[in-house]
């Protein structure tokens, strides 16, 4: 049975916020790895904007979680008003006919409560199969839901998220060939014996470019604990990570590698940002404080990824000194994981 009308899905919930502050954090979509399950990594492409108009426009692309193992990723253009506290979307979704678009608004239900909803407008063009269709929609709405709840959750704890948050970026400058560098942090498998505070590491990449890992690390304190990641590689600029199950200190660890090609060589960075566990303050000390956590995290994410990138480094170098000295330049071919 062929279906042509299109089918709609709508959803609010009562938020304990300002609507300005709810309408920011629907907004800034490049913050919802952190504070939603769903979301691994948001790119966000600015359009230009008319001079004096709050409205602005941009397209994102996407990777969330699709189910076990696996991670789907779209793109949507969006209309971002802040006055009217609306964010319009129009999505594409490759590999699939469903092409939903949609609407969050925040309504004003007094000085600290709001309503936030979304809604999204599925075009049913491309599916054959009415059942097919409206399952497709069921799973969509209950997805709606849950980032609904996450977000509007995020907004009531917008100010105590921002001091349990600590986000910073390592750089080390490498002279060598982008590659190798991009070698040794794509290669998380070797990281066992690369890395001495990696003690293991079950890696699974059945998608060239998606990598789903349980790694056992020790900190510097010698404190060891076991995670689980999601990775996106994008070669040879970006590996970006979620932590899908944390250390008890946190509730959300994300994060990316960069690669940025100089002249001189690479600029190579390691970025974190983590959300502590108020409740779990205990396990880092007694009385500990957050601050306490913030500067242990700080210290202990940045030790761990720095020898990694220092390790990186040392290896594109060492490989770089070799060809000069033998004058051979870098064999040409495919790059690793592209």
């Amino acid at each position: 049975m062929t279906t042509t009308e299109p089918l709609s899905t709508s959803c609010s919930t009562v938020v304990d916020a300002p609507a300005d502050v709810v309408h920011a954090v629907v907004a800034d979509v490049a913050a919802w790895p952190q504070l939603t399950t769903g979301v691994v990594h948001v790119d966000v492409h600015p359009d230009a904007t008319r001079p004096g108009s709050p409205v602005t426009t941009d397209t994102v692309q996407v990777w969330s979680l699709g189910g076990p193992g696996t991670v789907r990723a779209w793109t949507s253009a969006r209309r971002v008003d802040p006055v009217a506290r609306t964010v319009d979307f129009r999505t594409t979704c490759p590999g699939g006919p469903a092409r939903p678009g949609g609407r969050w608004s925040v309504r004003e239900d007094g000085p600290d409560r709001s309503v936030l909803t979304v809604e999204h407008h599925v075009d049913p063009a491309g599916w054959g199969d009415r059942s097919a269709f409206e399952l497709a929609v069921g799973r969509l709405r209950t997805h709606a839901r849950t980032q609904l709840e996450e977000l509007a959750r995020a907004a009531e704890r917008h100010d105590d998220l921002a001091e349990l948050t600590v986000s910073f970026e390592d750089t080390v400058a490498v002279a060598g060939d982008v590659e190798d560098v991009w070698e040794v942090l794509y290669r998380a498998d070797r990281w066992p014996s690369r890395f001495p505070h990696v003690t293991s590491l079950d890696l699974v990449e059945d998608v060239p470019g998606v990598q789903f890992f349980t790694m056992g690390t020790l900190t510097p304190d010698g404190r060891a604990h076991s995670t689980d990641s999601v990775r996106v590689c994008l070669p040879t600029d970006l590996i970006v990570y979620k932590q899908t199950t944390l250390a008890p200190l946190l509730s959300a660890h994300t994060g990316h590698w960069r690669f940025v090609t100089t002249p001189e060589g690479v600029l190579a960075s390691a970025r974190h940002t983590a959300t502590i566990r108020r409740e779990n303050l205990h396990l880092l000390a007694p009385g500990a404080t957050v601050e306490d956590a913030r500067t242990y995290l700080r210290r202990s994410l940045s030790a761990n990824s720095v020898a990694n990138l220092q390790f990186a480094r040392r290896y594109a170098e060492d490989l770089a000194a070799d060809r000069a000295r033998r004058r051979v330049p870098r064999p040409l071919g495919q790059v690793v994981g592209a």
